[in-house]
């Protein structure tokens, strides 16, 4: 039974990764310092981690004027939810079957 919490695990964690990098990005580009790239970012939110970076851009108001930003993100974020689903159901399927 454990088995059906890893994946939700990996979805929260992904997100809270996903999330707090939008924070850090948003301070460092106030105090002009070295930026995370927005590779890093893209990269996060389309590993399980769309959720968190969609809310990190809201909260901080990040990023939230480039076009790539807007469309991907929400992208990401429904793309992170429908794997994550499937593949629950899917270890579902197998443990309890």
């Amino acid at each position: 039974m454990w088995q059906l919490f890893i994946i939700p695990a990996a979805f929260v964690a992904m997100s809270v990764i996903g999330f707090a990098l939008m924070g850090a990005d948003k301070r460092r580009a106030e105090k002009g310092a070295w930026r995370i790239p927005e590779k890093v970012l893209f990269g996060v939110s389309f590993l399980l981690g769309g959720v968190g970076s969609l809310v990190g851009m809201f909260v901080f108001c990040h990023k939230t004027k480039h076009a790539s930003f807007r469309i991907l993100l929400p992208l990401s974020a429904l793309w992170s939810l429908a794997v994550t689903a499937a593949a629950e159901y899917g270890v579902w399927l197998a443990v309890c079957g």
